[in-house]
């Protein structure tokens, strides 16, 4: 199984970037897909989840009304777009896959992508 993340780089305080990670290896629709992301010295945080079919996207609250998460079940992938963004977003954004559960639990997500950095700066 292979999560591979993209679409970080360096951006303006707010401004937009779009994640994108792909997956190969498992049956895609049958995931629960999420991003998370970890900045220097704090723990990893869930950001947004999307449900199987991409029908009910799931937000914490740092990341409502700025960001948006969606999937392409056909193309195995899953993004997120991230607009007005804060140098409070600069982290290490990971995607996770998970079969089924609590979707804010980072513990239970069986598949972890290489992390893409997001750096925000004025």
């Amino acid at each position: 199984v292979q999560l591979q993340a993209s679409g970080g780089g360096l951006v303006q305080i707010g401004g937009s970037l779009r994640l994108s990670c792909t997956v190969s290896g498992l049956s895609f629709s049958d995931y629960i897909m999420a991003w998370f992301r970890q900045a220097p010295g704090k723990d990893r945080e869930f950001v947004a989840a999307i449900s199987y079919t991409g029908d009910r996207p799931y937000y914490s609250d740092s990341a409502k009304a700025r960001f948006t998460i969606s999937r392409d079940n056909a193309g195995n992938t899953v993004y997120l777009q991230m607009n007005s963004l804060k140098s409070e977003d600069t982290a290490v954004y990971f995607c996770a896959a998970r079969y089924s559960g609590n979707i804010y639990a980072l513990g239970g997500y069986e598949y972890w992508g290489q992390g893409t950095q997001v750096t925000v700066s004025s």
